[in-house]
């Protein structure tokens, strides 16, 4: 197909694939005449991935990039090349290590530990998550590590189970880490609506016998 129809395939302009071309995020497509190229099913199938890590996961291009050539590397193994795709879509939470760091670490490890988890391969997951611990803490929820995090840790994996049920089933090495990609991307913000759903049930129910003010 020729960049019009790529374009009008994947839903992404014209003028944005030739960036992703000069970037290298998107192979050149097969030379049919010295000013046009021919591009395949393999370049819209990477197209719609590029655009769930950029748009979707909002991750810079650079780190795209690395999550590219991990893919790209034939050599390395499958489940390496899905630690690097989760990693960049993880949002690190800036916190000075130190021993407000080191207590939020403990009781990240200490849940995981409790469950057998192995900690070595989502480190910037746990980066992210112990941030989160000391930024509640300063804002005066000292206690939510030990109330609130083990009901998290326990209700997630599940969904965990079915996303990685899913993706191991979707196909070829391509499709399981597309299906990684998309599942954690679009997850995320899926689970984010049905907490406020299941919060506004909640409310509901407790608060539905007090008098409004």
């Amino acid at each position: 197909m020729r960049i019009s129809e790529l374009s009008e395939r994947s839903g992404i302009a014209v003028a944005t694939i030739k960036y992703y071309l000069r970037e290298g995020l998107l192979p050149a497509g097969e030379r049919s005449s010295p000013n046009q190229a021919s591009y395949g099913e393999d370049h819209l199938r990477r197209l719609r991935l590029i655009r769930a890590l950029i748009e979707l996961g909002g991750i810079p291009v650079a780190t795209v990039s690395d999550v590219l050539a991990a893919i790209d590397s034939p050599e390395m193994p499958l489940f390496h090349v899905l630690g690097v795709a989760q990693d960049s879509l993880s949002t690190p939470v800036p916190a000075a290590h130190d021993a407000d760091w080191d207590r939020a670490y403990e009781a990240v490890r200490a849940e995981m530990d409790r469950r057998g988890w192995d900690m070595k391969p989502s480190p910037q997951a746990i980066d992210t998550l112990t941030g989160v611990i000391v930024r509640l803490a300063q804002l005066g929820y000292r206690d939510w590590a030990t109330t609130t995090l083990p009901t998290y840790f326990d209700s997630t994996r599940a969904v965990a189970e079915t996303d990685v049920a899913a993706a191991l089933t979707a196909g070829g090495r391509d499709d399981i880490i597309d299906a990684v990609v998309v599942l954690t991307v679009l997850g995320d913000t899926a689970l984010a609506a049905i907490r406020r759903i299941a919060q506004a049930q909640v409310s509901l129910e407790r608060l539905k016998n007090q008098e409004t003010p």
